[in-house]
């Protein structure tokens, strides 16, 4: 639970700055016919929800259980593959019209941001968790204090 906590955020943050503004231009024009006016978010989260139960219990748990950086990167991109592959391919199968190139850059994103977030998560599970525990719980205000002293790149963070 630890794991899905961590890094919910992270992928939100980076599917919102896809999704919301880089890649929003090219679902309006080739998908803007499909699109609701109002996002009904309760299916949204609910599909986050689970997808990232799926990265963690497929990816990020096996990588952290194994130490191995590259599981996870490589078991994200794998993940995001199959998973965004899945849904574009059905709707280019199904869908009249459904845009090619919506396909083509989907199925990328997913590979992109599943082996990101992946990595990302490994990381913070790997590094971050071991030195707060190893810090102790009371100490997390001076570590953080320390930390963001006068610099983003204290030695601290710089030789986790």
């Amino acid at each position: 639970m630890k794991l899905y906590a961590l890094f919910v955020p992270v992928f939100f943050l980076i599917d919102f700055l896809w999704r919301g503004l880089s890649a929003k231009p090219l679902y309006d024009r080739h998908l803007g016919y499909l699109l609701r006016g109002k996002v009904l978010w309760l299916a949204a989260i609910l599909f986050y929800l689970f997808f990232l139960l799926g990265l963690v219990v497929f990816v990020i748990a096996p990588a952290v259980e194994s130490g191995s950086p590259a599981k996870a990167i490589l078991l994200g991109l794998f993940f995001g593959f199959i998973t965004y592959q899945t849904f574009e391919l059905t709707n280019y199968a199904l869908v009249r019209d459904w845009p090619l190139i919506v396909v083509i850059v989907d199925i990328a994103w997913g590979v992109v941001l599943s082996s990101l977030v992946s990595a990302v998560a490994f990381v913070l599970a790997t590094k971050f968790f071991l030195v707060l525990i190893s810090f102790g719980w009371r100490n997390i205000s001076i570590f953080l204090s320390a930390a963001l002293d006068s610099s983003c790149l204290h030695p601290y963070f710089i030789s986790l």
